[in-house]
C-alpha cells in the first residue's frame, strides 16, 4: 500500500477533528468523557491503525481492530457505573467512545466515508431526546 506523509497526516486530522465534533456534544452534555478523551482515543485508534499498515510486512486489519475493540472496551467500562438509584450511568458515553474509536480506524484507513456518516450519525443519536 501506498501511502505518502500526506496521506497520513490527513488521516490522523480527520480522526481527530471528527472525534472533536462527538467529543464536544458529550462535554457539552457535562459527560465524564468529554472532548480531549474522544479526540485521544481516536488518535490512538488511527495510531494503531496507521503503525500496523505501514509498520509491519502483513497487515491484517481484522487483528488491529479487535485490538482497538478490546482496549476501548476496557477504557468504556472505565465510564460506566453505578447511579444513585437502581440504573446504570455512563451507558451512552461507553457506546460514544466505541463509536469514537471506529470513527478513528476508518480514517486511519483512508475510509473518509465510513468516517464521516459514522460521526453524523452519531451525533444525531446523541441528540435524540430521551423516551421514559
Amino acid at each position: 500500500m501506498d501511502v505518502t506523509w500526506v496521506d497520513i497526516v490527513v488521516r490522523m486530522i480527520v480522526a481527530g477533528l471528527l472525534a472533536a465534533v462527538i467529543g464536544f456534544e458529550r462535554e457539552f452534555r457535562g459527560k465524564v468523557a468529554g472532548m480531549r478523551t474522544h479526540v485521544l482515543i481516536s488518535l490512538g485508534a488511527a495510531a494503531f491503525t496507521l503503525g500496523s499498515l505501514l509498520g509491519f510486512e502483513q497487515f491484517e486489519m481484522a487483528r488491529v481492530a479487535s485490538g482497538v475493540v478490546a482496549g476501548v472496551g476496557f477504557i468504556g467500562g472505565g465510564v460506566i457505573f453505578r447511579g444513585r438509584s437502581d440504573g446504570v450511568e455512563g451507558l451512552t458515553t461507553a457506546a460514544a467512545i466505541w463509536v469514537t474509536a471506529g470513527v478513528g480506524l476508518a480514517a486511519a484507513s483512508g475510509l473518509y466515508l465510513v468516517a464521516v456518516m459514522a460521526t453524523v450519525l452519531t451525533v444525531i443519536a446523541l441528540e435524540m431526546p430521551k423516551l421514559k
